[in-house]
């Protein structure tokens, strides 16, 4: 006579297999996402998906996790976090000679890494009671994620629209397990963002349109990674030397003073992306881009995208000869890449023009000090 599943501690055990895969934290919670579906049909209506085609194609699917999977009764929801160490954001970030790629995207691309460990997750949990179903999902089905996460316990949504976690800040993935075993469920977090406002002020292109909601289309990581086309002239000087996404809302928020470094060799930083010169990387033929983004989540951008974005960011470095003659180099290779290094060449000009009247500033101080004193005008 077999004895019946005590869910209960399944439940304690499902937690405590997923820290010995590596993940950070395991929560659970039932797959009603009702009050998400007006939320998100409103984004949508206004827009702010931008070329996200996929977003809207997919309608209030999103919200409804058991329609991915028929039969589906709790979602496990995990975290893992990718902070590698010696993130050197500032250094990277403040020398606009240096391409900065988000911290996320650095090392091997996560889809993969959190995918095989919710699998073997899924075994683990196969093996303990055999006729149950699950289907991991990390990024790549139509699942609204992080209202899921905040439900499992995980955090809570900040209002740039990321999942905070008080012992983890925001350095972290996310992925989901979907299962039909009817397991006891987590509490969600309750909101401990106040009244701060940082990542809305700090956002560099005003993406955050209001507390908790993003305007895909002015969002850096949008404009630098989804869009396939030209990047609005508008959003190009804000976007910096940001040559494939954007960390600012996460490194100003309070919260990531406690963020976790992460132990995990996959999410280690690949050198050739690590602070990178932008004239070196604009000198990757389609090859090389391949070779060092393999593995990589960059790679899904493509080599025209990657100039695209390097010529915007050596558009917005300091004038050097150096850049021109890289930007120059590429001329004539595809009309996209033309627009943006044609925009890229000017900005050059004009920074010249400006180093130019900077360096005449203090000899016209000089000569109108020469002049009031009666000076011979060589002194």
């Amino acid at each position: 006579m077999s004895h019946p599943l005590d869910l209960q501690q399944l439940a304690q055990d499902i937690k405590q297999w997923g820290l010995s895969l590596g993940f950070q934290q395991v929560g659970i919670c039932d797959t009603d996402l009702s009050l998400e579906e007006p939320r998100l049909q409103a984004w949508l209506d206004k827009q702010y998906h931008g070329e996200m085609e996929w977003m809207a194609r997919h309608g209030m699917m999103r919200a409804r996790p058991h329609e991915l999977l028929p039969g589906t009764l709790r979602v496990i929801s995990v975290r893992m976090n990718y902070l590698p160490a010696k993130a050197a954001f500032a250094s990277t970030l403040k020398n606009p000679r240096l391409g900065y790629v988000s911290r996320y995207a650095l090392g091997r691309d996560y889809h993969k890494v959190l995918r095989n460990r919710l699998k073997k997750l899924g075994d683990l949990i196969r093996e303990r009671c055999e006729t149950v179903n699950f289907r991991p999902f990390v990024d790549s089905a139509p699942i609204l994620e992080r209202p899921l996460a905040a439900k499992a316990g995980l955090g809570w949504t900040g209002k740039h629209s990321l999942i905070l976690n008080r012992e983890a800040g925001s350095w972290f993935f996310l992925g989901e397990l979907l299962i039909d075993l009817p397991l006891p469920v987590d509490r969600p977090q309750e909101e401990q963002c106040g009244r701060c406002v940082a990542c809305i002020t700090t956002c560099p292109t005003g993406a955050i349109v209001e507390p908790y909601v993003v305007d895909a289309r002015r969002c850096i990581s949008y404009l630098t990674i989804e869009l396939e086309g030209a990047i609005p002239e508008a959003f190009r000087p804000l976007i910096g030397n940001r040559i494939y996404g954007c960390d600012d809302c996460q490194l100003i928020c309070p919260w990531n003073r406690f963020g976790q470094l992460s132990d995990e060799d996959d999410f280690s930083p690949r050198a050739a992306l690590h602070a990178p010169p932008l004239t070196e990387l604009f000198a990757w033929d389609e090859a090389k881009f391949l070779r060092v983004t393999e593995g990589s989540a960059i790679r899904r951008i493509g080599h025209l995208r990657w100039l695209r974005n390097i010529a915007v960011a050596l558009g917005n470095a300091p004038w050097d000869t150096e850049n021109i003659a890289a930007l120059s180099s590429r001329l004539g290779e595809n009309p996209m890449l033309d627009e943006h290094i044609h925009w890229a060449l000017e900005q050059q000009k004009i920074k010249r023009a400006e180093n130019a009247i900077e360096v005449q500033r203090p000899q016209q101080k000089r000569l109108v000090r020469a002049i009031e004193k009666g000076l011979p005008r060589d002194a």
